[in-house]
């Protein structure tokens, strides 16, 4: 759930609870930690309630009145209308085309028809909108290959017609939202539901800035809550060959991609390989994801260029170095553990195939013995000239996922992006039933993204 802005009473306990120099300090903080404490589980209980509707209108997915009453509906929001539509308030949420908040709030209907030529005015007219009597669903531009950008995927229609369900306990939940949160001049958070297949539904209902472009599943919110806490290494191949087909490219988005995904609960490092490794960003570990990290990370493979030879052995000694100094130094996220290691070629310098396997399968027995963590190895082999053979039997020996990705015709956005999925498989069960995930806050004036 996201809010326009931190409640003034969780800042002030937080003030409080640094400073020593009045005599009332400690007791005005100890109540403000109270009442932070109390918002703050009143969050986590909405989240764990919103899962307990969307599992209850599941599992009336297959009811017929669920099908028939929306099967034929619109399931794109750019192509749809809202019948209760109003102005935001100037201390709402605005958008930044709308300037002060001011032009376009109050005199939307009669600026449209006065400034209909000029493109900006119709978007202000269209972003300054919402409507919070009912919800609204999106999907991905993929995903739209139907007739009026819906989609023509039978699961991701019974994800939209399902999840329609939930519409009134979202209405009135945000109509309950409203009046607690205006104790302290706080909007209430946008209510929204991603499901696995990329369909968002949210609540108030509203246009997206541009059709098609958002995907929940690749949202750190989605992927905190799909997989939990986790350590991510990244291994990129930027050897020469990878100039070719503009792979390398391809490399960064994907990797940039991942990196965007994570959270403050996971921590991360990338290595670089080619005739040999090394940690990009000048690091000895992983390291927690935060918005300024991730930053510094993305910024540092945006640089990478493509030359010298493919060393395999290299780079996985040093990715599992980098886990071991982690966990040895107990900054490790504790939980699930990742490499998703992505080449476009065979081993053409360092020790061979099977001294490859060997360390990789020595390292990943030595992490479960030492700090009874498992290690999943995820390869990618990029283009017709990858290695097939060695990737797949370290993917394989560890219980992970082996992806060929093809030049012309395959997404490797789309197939490094999805690691997490395995993670998912039973996460809500035992222990973790009552899991629920915190993001770091984010700076946006439309929607985390």
């Amino acid at each position: 759930m996201i809010y326009k802005k931190v409640p003034s009473v969780l800042l002030s306990a937080l003030r409080l609870a640094c400073d020593n120099r009045f005599p009332f300090a400690s007791a005005v903080s100890t109540e403000k930690e109270n009442e932070v404490k109390s918002i703050l589980q009143r969050m986590e209980s909405d989240a764990l309630a919103f899962r307990d509707e969307i599992e209850r209108v599941y599992n009336k997915r297959c009811e017929t009145p669920t099908l028939t009453e929306c099967a034929g509906s619109n399931f794109n929001d750019c192509s749809s209308t809202y019948p209760n539509q109003q102005c935001m308030k100037a201390d709402e949420l605005v958008i930044s085309t709308c300037g002060d908040g001011i032009s376009c709030n109050g005199e939307c209907f009669t600026k449209t028809k006065r400034t209909i030529q000029h493109t900006h005015e119709i978007t202000c007219f269209l972003l300054a909108l919402w409507d919070k009597t009912l919800s609204t669903v999106s999907i991905p531009t993929a995903l739209a290959d139907a007739p009026f950008d819906n989609p023509s995927d039978p699961e991701i229609i019974e994800s939209a017609c399902y999840s329609r369900l939930a519409e009134p306990y979202m209405i009135n939940k945000y109509q309950v939202d409203e009046e607690y949160w205006a104790k302290y001049d706080v909007q209430p958070s946008w209510t929204y539901f991603g499901a696995h297949n990329g369909l968002f539904r949210q609540i108030p209902a509203r246009h997206q800035v541009q059709c098609g472009q958002y995907d929940p599943r690749r949202r750190p919110w989605f992927v905190a809550a799909s997989s939990g806490p986790k350590d991510v290494v990244l291994v990129i191949d930027i050897s020469g060959s990878m100039m070719d087909y503009g792979r390398l490219a391809l490399a960064k988005e994907a990797a940039i991609t991942i990196v965007d995904t994570l959270t403050v609960a996971d921590r991360v490092s990338v290595i670089a390989f080619s005739s040999n490794a090394r940690q990009i960003g000048g690091y000895k570990t992983l390291i927690r994801a935060t918005n300024d990290n991730k930053k510094s990370i993305i910024q540092a493979i945006r640089r990478l260029n493509a030359n010298g030879a493919t060393n395999f052995y290299d780079a996985f000694n040093t990715a599992f170095r980098a886990l071991d100094q982690t966990i040895r130094s107990e900054s490790t996220s504790g939980c699930n553990v990742a490499v998703l290691f992505m080449t476009d070629g065979q081993i053409s310098e360092g020790p061979g195939s099977n001294e490859v396997i060997d360390l990789v399968n020595d390292r990943t027995q030595q992490l479960a013995a030492d700090f009874n963590r498992k290690a999943i190895i995820f390869t990618f082999s990029l283009g017709f000239q990858a290695d097939h053979e060695v990737t797949k039997s370290i993917a394989c020996s560890t219980n992970g996922i082996w992806t060929p990705v093809d030049d012309l015709t395959g997404d490797l956005v789309t197939a490094m992006s999805s690691y997490y999925k395995l993670f998912a498989l039973g996460l809500g069960e035992g222990g973790n039933e009552e899991f629920a995930a915190w993001v770091e806050p984010c700076k946006y004036a439309l929607r985390c993204d």
